[in-house]
């Protein structure tokens, strides 16, 4: 599976060049062989014809009941009503969702509102019904290539994983390859490896 990820990432990083290259050369020079990538051919759903994601038309239509509040130092959330009101379905789905998302304000919304969302009191007996659906949703988060989301969904496992403890055990197996597989890189080996201690702490083994 990883040379998949390997040509879609080069093919990705290639489109990118190639588009920043026929953006600087001015129309009367000559076509340059780059132009062969150029993302018209190779990716007909590119930025323009994308559809806002599902999280980002949500929180449009103020279907989500949190907003961003820029402060001066630090981001806050500032919720419509207390969160403990809020049902967690489909809320907690939908914010798990929103930690796919690469753009401000959703980035911080889905994060800190799926944070916040756990705290309340009787959040384990919210939430454990939810599993089957949610884990899902954090998959496909741990196994985006974007590594801000990777550690979103890090960080969101986690915090689930304190809140339920071993409910959340039959549900870890469909997240384990997706862990493991950032463990081979340097640069996540420490946070996966401490992910894994904490998982198995809030628990019990892990296999």
């Amino acid at each position: 599976g990883s040379n998949v990820l390997r040509m879609s990432s080069s093919i990705q990083m290639k489109t990118k060049t190639a588009a920043q290259k026929s953006k600087i050369r001015s129309p009367e020079s000559q076509p340059k062989p780059s132009d062969k990538l150029n993302p018209k051919t190779i990716d007909p759903f590119g930025a323009h014809s994308q559809p806002p994601s599902a999280f980002a038309a949500t929180y449009t239509r103020g279907g989500i009941p949190c907003r961003l509040l820029h402060g001066s130092v630090k981001h806050k959330l500032q919720w419509e009503c207390p969160p403990e009101t809020v049902p967690f379905d489909p809320l907690l789905i939908t914010l798990a969702e929103g930690l796919r998302e690469t753009k401000h304000p959703y980035t911080f919304v889905s994060k800190e509102g799926f944070k916040e969302s756990l705290l309340v009191e009787g959040a384990a007996e919210k939430v454990t019904p939810l599993l089957p659906r949610l884990v899902p949703v954090l998959k496909a988060a741990l196994a985006h290539a974007d590594d801000e989301v990777f550690g979103r969904g890090l960080d969101a496992l986690l915090q689930l994983s304190a809140v339920v403890g071993p409910s959340l055990n039959d549900h870890l197996k469909l997240l384990l390859t997706n862990l493991l597989k950032r463990l081979m890189h340097k640069k996540y080996r420490e946070k996966v490896t401490v992910a894994l201690q904490k998982l198995e702490q809030s628990g019990g083994k892990v296999s």
